[in-house]
């Protein structure tokens, strides 16, 4: 059977008393870990949760949302982790896209009770242990799950006004979890350090829940904080992680980083954007045995399609490293054809955890593969030696702390405000975030707009990292003959202003 509790029965049977999880400074060992997910697969089912139902969850970090992703599992269930910083609106469209029947939801993010036809919501203790609400009856017996059924939906902000739900099937993740334990040489000796959002492919599964596969242990954390990251490494003598860049920078630029015994840290994977050379070597400085990895990868592929290798990171500077084992990149032309080393085109990408497609969306899945191959609109280029570059993303998307934010769903929302004739939303580089959100308006004839008018419309609307950061008032947009707006054009004006 492929439920995730086949391998928690596995590791509670083998090493009952080995921690499985860490959480605010109590160890959950594997026979207490695997126990709570039976509870809580009780508790889904007292809720009418079965086989092919979907379970969404609107929640930070807890031991609970594991507890769910195995107990879900258990059923037969459909996992549907949510971000969290949504609007509402958002929240109810990717619910009811999905066709989530159980919402469940921290407290503190309760604002949306029609999401779903059913809810729970988690107080403080619940966070704690999901399980300790489940019913006095024993626990159902697993609900078996094949290679191709549907594990997980996730709904990152993708190129259009609505995201996208990348289905992910047991076979997409266990495939995923084969690559990274033999890029990373993961065993049951490791410690990984989990400060990311679960509801993320980087947190979850990058590696995630394959050190959980492989009766490892994961120290979670509620939310980042860079002084607590690094106490966490030095006290619980983690072994690697994952970080979305700002917080990498947000570690390296902490006072005293240094002066932390972080020697256990044998790696750590960062991604989503070209690296900097100084922050590769800064990282070095305070973590004296540990490689930074930089990675390339998308939610339909359940992340980490290319790593750097050990001892290649300055040599092949600006890279993201070569592909894992069971994963294919090719750089394709306008046409789909395959280009030869050193030449620019789009990112495809084949293996097999790539994604079958969108969920009730056959239009975007034909059009986003080609003969086999997912099309990433990311453009770069493979040198001589098959490392990854890249160089620009085809589709208008802009990465900011790493979430992905969709130019045209921010300009969805601009085009409200009557002030506004034309709009197009760019990312600029920021040396924080990345890249941050910039609105670029035309406005109607006599009519005035005030950055902090646009800035409350669209809070009230969108998730907060989707919000511009800055407003800028033009006459016209630059466009091509054909009357597209040349989105390049924009990014380099913006960036030639220092």
């Amino acid at each position: 059977m492929l439920n995730l509790t086949a391998s928690s029965a596995f590791h509670a049977r083998r090493t009952p008393d080995a921690p499985a999880l860490i959480w605010n400074d109590e160890t959950i060992p594997w026979r207490e870990f695997h126990a709570r997910a039976l509870r809580t697969a009780a508790l889904l089912a007292h809720h009418g949760v079965g086989a092919g139902d979907t379970v969404a969850l609107l929640m930070r970090n807890s031991p609970a949302f594991l507890e769910l992703a195995y107990g879900a599992s258990h059923l037969g269930a459909v996992l549907l982790p949510v971000n969290f910083r949504l609007a509402p609106d958002e929240v109810r469209y990717v619910a009811g896209h999905a066709g989530a029947k159980l919402l469940v939801v921290d407290d503190a993010l309760d604002r949306v009770p029609d999401a779903c036809p059913a809810r729970i919501v988690l107080d403080a203790a619940a966070r704690d242990s999901l399980a300790e609400r489940a019913p006095d009856a024993p626990a159902p017996a697993p609900t078996p799950r094949s290679a191709g059924d549907l594990m997980r939906l996730m709904y990152p902000s993708g190129t259009t006004d609505r995201p996208k739900g990348v289905t992910i099937s047991y076979d997409n993740f266990y495939w995923k979890n084969v690559d990274l334990v033999m890029a990373l040489g993961i065993t049951a000796a490791d410690r990984l350090l989990t400060v990311g959002p679960l509801y993320h492919v980087g947190a979850l599964d990058l590696p995630g829940l394959a050190v959980l596969w492989m009766g490892g242990c994961v120290c979670l954390h509620r939310e980042f904080d860079a002084g607590h990251t690094l106490a966490s490494i030095a006290r619980h003598r983690l072994t690697g992680g994952w970080m979305a860049p700002v917080m990498t920078n947000g570690v390296l630029a902490l006072d005293g980083a240094d002066r932390h015994d972080v020697s256990s840290l044998r790696w750590l994977i960062g991604g989503g954007e070209r690296t900097p050379e100084q922050r590769i070597r800064d990282f070095g400085r305070v973590f004296g045995n540990a490689r930074y990895v930089d990675a390339y990868g998308m939610t339909e592929t359940v992340s980490g399609d290319t790593l750097m290798e050990s001892g290649r990171e300055l040599q092949k500077i600006g890279s993201t490293g070569r592909p894992v084992a069971h994963v294919a990149i090719a750089i394709l032309d306008d046409a789909g054809h395959a280009l030869p080393a050193g030449s620019e085109g789009e990112i495809a990408i084949r293996g097999p955890k790539v994604t079958a497609g969108y969920w009730r969306d056959p239009q975007t899945t034909a059009a986003s593969f080609h003969d086999g191959w997912l099309r990433s609109g990311d453009v770069g280029y493979l040198d001589a030696d098959g490392f990854l570059y890249l160089t620009d993303r085809k589709k208008d998307l802009i990465i900011s702390g790493g979430e992905n934010v969709a130019s045209s769903e921010v300009e969805r929302v601009i085009y409200d405000l009557p002030q506004v004739s034309e709009a197009a939303v760019v990312g600029v580089a920021d040396a924080r975030w990345g890249e941050r959100p910039v609105a670029v308006v035309v406005l109607r004839s006599g009519e005035t707009l005030t950055y902090e008018a646009l800035a409350s419309h669209c809070r009230e609307r969108l998730a907060g990292f989707k919000v511009p950061r800055e407003l800028v008032v033009r006459d016209a947009l630059p466009r091509n003959p054909s009357g597209k707006v040349l989105k390049r054009v924009l990014r380099e004006e913006l960036a030639k202003r220092g």
